[in-house]
């Protein structure tokens, strides 16, 4: 037991850092739809705001869901209050993405739109596979990074 606790000891991953994340998903993003530096300038201001409101929401979501409600009218008043929370994320995706129409084009932020789905799955699979859900499944690739900001094609 102390040597398997050891070895998954010498090998955990970095702590998670938001800052980093936030830096690697722009960084990704830029790459994937060719933003130019101008493009990305006026862009990510908007993309953060968006963020900032979606969040509100994510967090009110989790707040909600930790403890199952105590009876059937609690219960159904939990799932109006979720779906309620999707619509709303909805909205703002939708109020936010026409901002975006205004600085980027329309091709590009549907690139962004994909580069950013994209960056999601890749860092869940990563995270998956090194740090919590499967923490110490990465015994044999020490070193390896948690995840790649570089799109896949190289853009």
């Amino acid at each position: 037991m102390a040597l398997s606790l050891s070895a998954q000891q010498n090998h955990q991953m970095p702590k998670f850092s938001p800052e980093k994340f936030q830096a690697d998903l722009e960084q990704f993003i830029t790459k994937s739809a060719c933003l130019t530096p101008q493009e990305a300038a006026k862009f990510f201001p908007v993309y953060r705001e968006m963020q900032k409101k979606q969040r509100v929401v994510y967090d009110r979501q989790r707040n909600v869901n930790k403890v199952k409600p105590a009876g059937e009218k609690e219960i159904a008043k939990s799932i109006r209050q979720r779906d309620e929370d999707d619509l709303e994320l909805k909205r703002i995706q939708q109020v936010y993405h026409n901002k975006m129409l205004s600085v980027i084009s329309a091709s590009k932020l549907y690139d962004v739109i994909q580069a950013e789905d994209r960056f999601h799955r890749m860092m869940f699979r990563n995270w998956g596979a090194g740090a919590g859900m499967g923490a110490g499944n990465n015994k044999n690739k020490p070193g390896k990074p948690h995840y790649n900001p570089t799109p896949p094609n190289g853009r």
